[in-house]
């Protein structure tokens, strides 16, 4: 069967309409506050971000058989650990949820953190976000301590998963 979506890197056109996404997500989740992605002074331009350091930061859409967005997962360096990565924003609208596409996503971000030199992967949740949650455990996400960066987050889920790629 043909493949009725594409995964690319951010387009600057394609920014506010993840942005929306991820609004909309949040709003869903009652999580639009401050320490969520809701506020990030980025969100509304998320190509800028991404697309400044493009060997070790990406943003990746998917989008669906007609060209429009529907998703999108974020990977970026975190400074909080060595050589570590942090999974970013990976957020879908409610049409494309429930078609293994958060996992298609995860592993296109990983692929691209592994080829980027990278060695372990970080993300911080939400305890609400059950889906996301079951999703990263399944991916190979171990629990951790909140990490000593994370402390004005709102988020209280701290995962990390080593990269074995040799």
């Amino acid at each position: 069967a043909m493949r009725d979506y594409i995964i690319r890197p951010i387009k600057t056109e394609d920014d506010t309409k993840i942005a929306r996404i991820i609004r909309d997500n949040l709003e869903h989740f009652h999580l639009d506050i401050p320490g969520t992605a809701y506020f990030d002074k980025e969100l509304d331009a998320l190509s800028r971000y991404y697309n400044a350091f493009p060997e070790k930061r990406r943003y990746f859409i998917v989008t669906d058989s007609d060209g429009g967005v529907i998703g999108g997962v974020g990977i970026a360096e975190f400074g909080g650990l060595d050589n570590c990565a942090e999974i970013q924003k990976l957020y879908l609208s409610d049409a494309a949820k429930g078609r293994g596409l958060g996992k298609k996503l995860m592993h296109t971000a990983e692929e691209f953190a592994a080829g980027a030199g990278y060695k372990r992967l970080y993300l911080k949740t939400h305890s609400d976000l059950k889906a996301a949650i079951g999703l990263y455990e399944k991916l190979g996400f171990h629990m951790i301590d909140k990490p000593e960066t994370a402390l004005h987050s709102t988020m209280d889920r701290f995962y990390i998963k080593e990269l074995n790629y040799e």
